[in-house]
């Protein structure tokens, strides 16, 4: 389980963007994060991958405090950030086998995973669209095999077949136990999948 205990985030003298939130995100569950721009999404994303600490309060994984031991809880989360921030000078399949190899998957069927990518897989990523470097965001958060993966936008750029193909790895992820977290509007295509909908900016 991943949970939040009484998380406050707080940026100086400002008004909390999250104010005292406690959850809990269960094994075999998607949970849509929806609200208003500046409602804290992204913000509660950033602290669930530990690019943000918490004012107060705190956040468990399995009974670890994910910020007093980042590493040990970061190998089982896969990340799809709303931008990329890939680096520009490797190749997408560089990256992807990078990430496999970093944490132990790469021999449980990487390179085939790899081998989904079309033929500009080989291209460096500073060329890419922003489609396909969101494309390649999604294959380097699951290429890991994780236990959680935590999404802002996922389906952002993504065309037709992308988007499905995102849609069905998510589906197989949460039915295989997994914890699911989306950052994304109440009209996204995941909002069929979602075992629950958070609000955002309103008290739980």
């Amino acid at each position: 389980m991943l949970v939040l205990d009484s998380v406050t985030k707080q940026y100086g003298q400002h008004e909390p963007v999250i104010r005292s939130m406690s959850h809990t995100f269960e094994p075999g569950t998607l949970t849509m994060l929806v609200g208003p721009n500046g409602a804290g999404k992204t913000t509660l994303l950033r602290m669930l991958s530990v690019l943000a600490y918490p004012t107060s309060g705190s956040v468990h994984y399995d009974g670890l405090d994910i910020h007093d031991t980042p590493y040990r809880y970061l190998k089982h989360v896969g990340v799809v950030h709303a931008e990329a921030g890939l680096p520009e000078h490797l190749t997408a399949v560089e990256l992807l086998e990078w990430v496999a190899r970093s944490r132990y998957t790469w021999d449980a069927g990487g390179a085939g995973r790899i081998g989904d990518l079309d033929d500009r897989r080989v291209n460096l990523l500073g060329t890419y669209s922003s489609g396909m470097l969101k494309k390649v965001q999604i294959g380097a958060a699951f290429i890991a095999q994780p236990e959680v993966v935590l999404m802002d936008e996922p389906l952002r750029s993504l065309d037709r077949a992308t988007t499905e193909a995102t849609i069905g790895m998510v589906e197989e992820f949460v039915h295989d136990g997994g914890i699911g977290i989306v950052a994304s509007h109440l009209d996204s295509e995941l909002r069929d999948l979602a075992t629950e909908i958070v609000t955002m900016g309103e008290p739980e």
